[in-house]
């Protein structure tokens, strides 16, 4: 099998900032083997032995970052699969940091001297949401140090460069020094409780630009859904540059009107993974199988798109900077990974169900992307699968839908909170 290879010893140190939907992971031993016994049907299995997947949020205390154990090794066939979050985090911070530089002479819109941005951030509490906000800070230099790493807090209004959770940072470019400040940013929280909200965003900018409009330079957002209607709203009609996060369809297309760039944190091989794990645990096969190891049909990734963390149990995606020089190979986030689209054989890979959660059917990326992946590697797998959407706020919501659990083969949970697994973990105990 392939693998990329980090220390025990980072990972240790890593193991506080994981983020929800991804880490700087281990992937240094080979996967466990899928136990041979779950070839039977739903009713032979007790529900607390069938496969069990969490994706896109980790299993974790939302404060701290510390992964949840329990619930990553609920079973023998439980998985994690997300992405690379600090990966992806540096990459949309050196993104954005490399076009200032790229486009000094064109940035400072009023010519004070002053790079402002405005950043969106989705969810105070979701370690993706901190790692992009830290990511961000870091590359522009306008970070402060806080209980040992990043500050992520929102800052409100920072019009004066007063803001205790950030500082100014600098920036040299042309010949010429510049000041880099983060003007203003917070949560988009709905009144409903519901976090990620793009109207919310929209209203934000909404309110920035008419206070101090002329010095917001560059629009920063923790995900392209909260980015594109910031954009929609303001930025593209003002020519300020966009950046957001996910590589939508909508967000990488406005690349062409000036959406300034997008980070692809793979979802079509997120969404690959996160059945592909499900059927090699229903066929008792080894966990690598389609994946570093060619399946039957031929189906195999190479270990440029991932990395496999087995102490944590979590398989994550790789992420790549989507920009005016390369979008055009993202037009269709939809499609599915070409190394990994040929279909299995019904004979040997019998038809299975599987429930499977979204927690937001609102969501941008998981509803106009991820379920569209899914979909249509559920067939090539030969899945039968359920697809709930959640209203984004509530556990219940989802979880008062998993009613009967024994009319299923193996479960695919997203949270609504990463520190609520065992919500669904007792549903599966009774």
């Amino acid at each position: 099998m392939k693998k990329k290879i980090i220390s025990m010893a980072m990972v240790t140190v890593l193991s506080l900032s994981l983020a929800a939907c991804g880490s700087n992971p281990d992937n240094s031993s080979s996967g466990n083997s899928g136990s041979s016994d779950k070839k039977g049907s739903s009713s032979e299995v007790a529900n607390k032995d069938k496969p069990l997947v969490w994706f896109n949020r980790q299993p974790s205390n939302s404060s701290t970052g510390e992964l949840d154990m329990t619930a990553l090794s609920y079973n023998d066939d439980t998985y994690y699969v997300g992405f690379d979050a600090n990966q992806g985090a540096e990459l949309q911070g050196t993104m954005v940091s490399d076009y200032i530089k790229n486009n000094i002479d064109k940035i400072d819109r009023n010519g004070d001297g002053v790079i402002g941005y405005v950043l969106a951030i989705g969810d105070i509490g979701h370690n993706d949401s901190i790692a992009r906000t830290r990511g961000v800070r870091k590359a522009l230099g306008t970070g402060v140090e806080k209980d040992g790493d990043t500050n992520s807090d929102p800052v409100g209004t920072n019009t004066d460069g007063s803001a205790s959770a950030v500082k100014d940072g600098e920036i040299e470019a042309g010949g010429k020094k510049y000041v880099v400040r983060e003007l203003a940013s917070q949560e988009m929280k709905n009144s409903a409780g519901a976090t990620w909200d793009a109207a919310t965003a929209g209203n934000a900018i909404g309110t920035w630009s008419s206070s101090f409009g002329d010095s917001i330079d560059i629009v920063v957002s923790n995900n392209d859904g909260m980015g594109m209607s910031m954009f929609n709203a303001w930025s593209k009609d003002n020519k300020v540059p966009t950046f957001g996060y996910d590589a939508n369809n909508d967000a990488v297309a406005a690349i062409a009107d000036g959406y300034g760039g997008t980070i692809s944190q793979h979802a079509d091989v997120q969404a690959y993974l996160t059945l592909r794990v499900l059927r090699n645990a229903l066929d008792g096969a080894d966990i690598d199988t389609g994946i570093g190891t060619a399946d039957d049909a031929g189906n195999v990734l190479s270990d440029d798109v991932y990395v496999f963390d087995s102490e944590h149990r979590s398989y994550y995606a790789l992420n790549v900077a989507v920009t005016s020089e390369n979008y055009q190979d993202f037009t269709d986030s939809t499609k599915v990974y070409e190394p990994v689209s040929k279909q299995l054989d019904k004979g040997s890979h019998a038809s299975k169900k599987v429930w499977l959660n979204i927690y937001n059917a609102s969501d941008n990326f998981l509803s106009s992307t991820y379920q569209p992946l899914l979909q249509n590697y559920d067939d090539l797998l030969n899945l039968e699968v359920d697809y709930i959407g959640g209203d984004g706020q509530t556990e219940s919501n989802i979880t008062n839908r998993l009613g009967n659990p024994s009319q299923y083969d193996a479960f695919a949970i997203n949270m609504v909170k990463t520190d609520n697994a065992a919500s669904y973990t007792a549903l599966l105990n009774q």
